[in-house]
């Protein structure tokens, strides 16, 4: 399903005298998509339901941006809904449509993290559904469990792709005052607790360790010093890529390119939203952030870094609204494509304010652009 780099992995043989020939390996390559929220508010709902056989569909929201996310060898979303069955409701206690989830696989999103505020939304029984559901449909995902001896022998997540292997660790700072009941599981932003979990994930001799963390202050587009504190002392782990989620709205990303102390890691401190139903300034869009690995003999490091905004387009057609996922820079200049003026200045307003943003903080992240049919890092 998704394009194999050509140059992912080989060997170069070449000619040493009196030795015969040696096989030298050459350096290997995967590229991971990180995508932000994925909500199910009850407008979205409703989109997706056929009204006449009462069954629902939602692969028409990732028209426009399945080309994107198919295009990379591993991508990883932010689950942020329940599938506990009916009834199917939004905000404030979500379960969606195992649909939802379905759309999310054949959009090309390989892997779901579930640790979020949301997940204990309905309870045991909503934390086990989502969990059996994503298992049916063939979907990995980490983040809750439904007992100790899973999480034990589940997690880390092990992504394994183009001879490159990723521990992936998955964690929330709440759930929004919803205890938790035993035995399952939701995995909580404990210092003490992943520190653990990243000494176990070490022992499976993984080239990196990614965190997706569920934290920071909701709309507020600046990191807190708790989150910054949280990412050095982890990079201090051993841990390569930090993706954040939560806020709703995008913050920095960082990476740090041939530091001393560092050494090429990545932070992404909040992706934004992927698609959401909030329509308010910042919260209509997100991003999806593309890194690509190198692995050098035994050493894996970042050896590009880029985003793509993103922004949910919400025209009502056939007296209903429809929701659709666009990639900004391939429509930022096509006013025609947008059923009213009013959608297309909403657009470039969020696209105008996250590149105020993100090109003023970013570090060594540049956006995706679309030219000519390509895109391109506008470096």
């Amino acid at each position: 399903m998704h394009r194999i780099l050509l140059n992912s992995v080989f060997l170069l043989i070449i000619a040493v005298p009196g030795s015969g020939q040696v096989q030298i390996p050459c350096e290997q390559k995967v590229s991971f998509l990180f995508i932000g929220d994925i909500m199910g508010h009850d407008e979205q709902i409703w989109s997706a339901e056929n009204r006449e056989t009462r069954t629902y569909n939602y692969d028409d929201v990732f028209t426009f941006i399945k080309p994107l996310i198919s295009e990379a060898d591993i991508a990883i979303a932010n689950f942020e809904v329940t599938l506990a069955g009916l009834p199917y409701k939004g905000y404030p206690q979500f379960s969606s449509p195992a649909a939802l989830a379905d759309a999310c696989r054949n959009a090309g999103i390989d892997y779901l993290v579930t640790a979020n505020n949301h997940s204990a939304d309905r309870g045991k029984n909503g934390i086990i559904g989502t969990i059996n559901r994503l298992d049916s449909l063939g979907i990995p995902h980490t983040g809750t469990f439904t007992d100790e001896a899973s999480r034990d022998s589940l997690q880390p997540l092990m992504i394994r792709k183009n001879g490159i292997s990723a521990a992936l660790l998955n964690y929330t700072y709440g759930t929004n005052g919803i205890k938790v009941p035993e035995p399952v599981i939701v995995n909580m932003l404990d210092k003490n607790l992943i520190t653990r979990d990243i000494e176990k994930a070490w022992k499976m001799n993984p080239d990196i360790i990614i965190l997706f963390l569920h934290w920071g202050t909701e709309y507020d587009t600046i990191p807190s010093d708790s989150q910054e504190e949280l990412a050095s002392y982890f990079f201090s782990k051993g841990v390569g890529l930090i993706i954040g989620s939560h806020p709703h709205v995008l913050q920095k990303m960082i990476w740090y390119k041939e530091d001393p102390v560092f050494n090429s890691k990545a932070v992404i401190y909040s992706l934004g939203n992927f698609i959401t139903n909030q329509r308010k300034p910042k919260t209509d869009g997100g991003s999806m952030v593309r890194i690509e690995l190198t692995k050098k003999e035994k050493s894996v490091s970042v050896s590009k870094a880029g985003f793509y905004l993103t922004w949910v387009y919400t025209p009502i057609i056939r007296y209903r609204k429809k929701f659709y996922i666009l990639p900004c820079s391939e429509f930022e200049n096509r006013a025609d494509f947008f059923t009213h003026p009013s959608d297309y200045v909403q657009m470039k307003k969020f696209v105008n304010d996250s590149r105020r943003l993100l090109y003023e903080q970013n570090i060594n992240f540049s956006e995706y652009i679309f030219n000519a049919n390509n895109w391109l890092l506008n470096n």
